[in-house]
């Protein structure tokens, strides 16, 4: 079910063209991937959808429904560029924070002792935030987003600062807020993160949308149509069995195994290789190369340069 719809989009800054008809829908309950480079125009998209720019031309919905005003209230945004007080005391802070979400005071204090508690931070409550690590701050900021329950959340680069283990224990938090039905939209340049906890990618780059789609159809779209072969055997009849639809791009021979890189020129599924080729020797392992997402970024993106 279609849950959040930016439709037909365009903004420009004084000449400066920052999106150009795009379009991005989300289902209830996914986490969407708004990936492009430095300047592409995702932060443009995100305030516009968090309401502190408005498009020239085009529509933003939740739930059906035109966004309105209030939706403020439906939405959590951490935005990349931190911007809690450093001077105010963490506790504080974030029960501030929360009154301005509409939280009243006892179910803020509630859901601040909760997660004070699940990331081990109760000794920082009385800390003003300029006493503590980029990292810990960004917990702070964390906590302070998804406080209030939000129905959408958007993450912008939400693991920077942050040492592999915190990285990982937001991950699970994010995926766990999925489990509990949030809808995400996680913005960032680390790939492998991508990979890790998205559904769906956009990918937008010199203001448009060049690149949408599920994570999984997304990378076969894109795979080389190479394959990895270790067998036991001789290679003497690969090359005639395997004829013109294929190119051997290299082959070793050792003395227990025989390995061998294939493409298919064709882009054929893998059985028929694995028909022509099990004929004539033992298979011990066949791996078809599928791209990261790292690899299928750059690729599009120097594509469209």
């Amino acid at each position: 079910m279609e849950f959040f719809k930016a439709e037909n989009i365009n903004k420009n800054f004084s000449g400066f063209q920052a999106l150009t008809d795009v379009t991005i829908s989300i289902e209830k309950g996914q986490v969407f991937g708004l990936l492009g480079p430095n300047g592409a125009g995702k932060t443009t998209l995100i305030r516009i959808i968090n309401q502190i720019t408005a498009p020239d031309t085009g529509r933003v919905f939740i739930e059906g429904r035109p966004l309105r005003a209030s939706d403020i209230y439906n939405i959590g945004y951490l935005p990349e560029e931190r911007g809690l007080y450093k001077k105010m005391k963490v506790g504080e802070q974030a029960l501030y924070l929360a009154r301005l979400k509409g939280l009243d005071r006892h179910t803020a204090l509630k859901r601040l002792k909760y997660w004070f508690k699940r990331f081990e931070i109760q000794d920082w409550w009385d800390k003003k935030l300029m006493e503590l690590s980029k990292g810990m701050q960004q917990k702070i900021q964390f906590i302070c987003t998804i406080l209030h329950e939000p129905k959408l959340l958007i993450f912008d680069e939400p693991f920077s600062g942050f040492d592999p283990i915190n990285t990982q224990i937001l991950k699970e938090e994010i995926l766990n807020l999925r489990e509990k039905g949030a809808t995400i939209i996680f913005s960032t340049h680390n790939m492998s993160s991508v990979e890790e906890i998205c559904d769906h990618i956009a990918l937008i780059h010199k203001s448009k949308k060049i690149l949408d789609g599920n994570i999984f159809d997304v990378k076969n779209q894109y795979k080389p149509n190479i394959f990895d072969v270790v067998y036991k055997g001789n290679f003497t009849d690969i090359p005639r069995v395997l004829g013109n639809a294929y190119e051997i791009i290299t082959h070793n021979e050792n003395d227990r195994v025989n390995e061998m890189t294939i493409k298919h020129l064709n882009g054929a599924n893998n059985s028929d290789l694995l028909m022509k080729i099990a004929p004539s020797v033992e298979i011990v392992s066949f791996n078809e190369r599928i791209p990261s997402m790292n690899e299928v970024f750059i690729n599009v993106v120097e594509n469209h340069a």
